[in-house]
């Protein structure tokens, strides 16, 4: 299972010199990648946790990191596909992908905040069709031919989009999603899983295994099959149903399991420890509480 880790993009920590200083010290640290989120709005009368209530653009946050850094890959889990367009996106991923070499992830979810919705003037329904369809306009443009698409949502006029990305087919494209008919596309159509910030290791045992019996069951290999998922860190407190909780002991083998479990790469998601990835948190304590996280749970060490 490889090891990354979340990038500062939440919070009183997602500052300049904390994005790139943290990117460079995983890098050095041999963390395999660098994970971001997308949230767009906090409404008024929503009722969100501190990680929600200030975040920075996640692929602005991952083009910066990708300056000050040569092999860390770069994903972002996720962006909510009905807030802008599949041309609109496919320009900024293979942009990405260009400007990193080679190193970019695009992860994709359907959103649930209302607010965003409307602040968007976007309707995820019907969430199914509409992503399949979203994910063959990507493809399509990320060859960097000549192309056209004439579909239900979404249309290409005869058009060319480059520079085209630097992987093969474009940047991997993974799937989020909790719902069994969400795991089942997942396998069907995307290069893997990302799993939810509220998923419990049982969750994340029985997703792998409906997700990799769809690959199957389309003809793919089911072990090619990626398995992202987001573990949130609480480290110096133990609590029950939290595998990444406690001692730094306590908390590698709580990543045992999910490699236990199927999962192929575990990132450490700090911007979900309040005490880091808060508005109102400490800045000086937020990131000396970070680097002390990272360089303790670095796969190299």
């Amino acid at each position: 299972m490889l090891i990354s880790c979340g990038c500062p993009v939440s919070g009183v920590w997602a500052d300049p010199l904390s994005l790139t200083g943290f990117a460079m010290r995983a890098e050095e640290l041999g963390y395999y990648g660098l994970w971001s989120f997308q949230r767009l709005l906090a409404g008024d009368d929503q009722d969100l946790a501190p990680v929600y209530r200030s975040v920075l653009d996640p692929l602005l946050a991952l083009t910066y990191a990708a300056a000050r850094t040569t092999q860390i890959r770069l994903g972002v889990a996720v962006i909510n596909l009905p807030y802008l367009s599949p041309t609109y996106l496919a320009k900024q991923a293979s942009t990405l992908d260009v400007l990193s070499g080679g190193r970019f992830d695009l992860g994709l979810g359907t959103g649930w905040s209302e607010v965003e919705f409307v602040a968007t003037g976007s309707n995820p329904n019907p969430r199914g069709r509409r992503t399949e369809e979203y994910l063959r306009v990507l493809r399509t443009l990320f060859k960097g031919e000549p192309a056209a698409f004439d579909g239900e949502f979404y249309t290409v006029p005869p058009s060319v989009m480059a520079p085209a990305p630097v992987q093969v087919g474009g940047p991997p494209i993974l799937l989020g999603g909790t719902a069994d008919i969400a795991l089942r596309r997942a396998g069907r159509i995307a290069e893997g899983w990302v799993s939810s910030s509220r998923a419990s290791l049982a969750d994340i045992a029985r997703g792998t295994q409906i997700v990799r019996r769809a690959a199957e069951e389309s003809g793919r290999d089911p072990d090619a099959i990626r398995i992202v998922v987001r573990g949130v860190v609480k480290a110096g407190l133990r609590e029950d149903n939290v595998p990444l909780s406690g001692t730094w002991e306590q908390i590698r083998a709580g990543a045992q399991l999910y490699a236990e479990a199927g999962v192929t790469e575990l990132f450490y998601d700090l911007n979900w420890d309040p005490f880091i990835g808060s508005p109102d948190a400490d800045r000086r304590a937020a990131g000396e509480r970070a680097d002390e996280i990272l360089a303790a749970l670095a796969p190299n060490g």
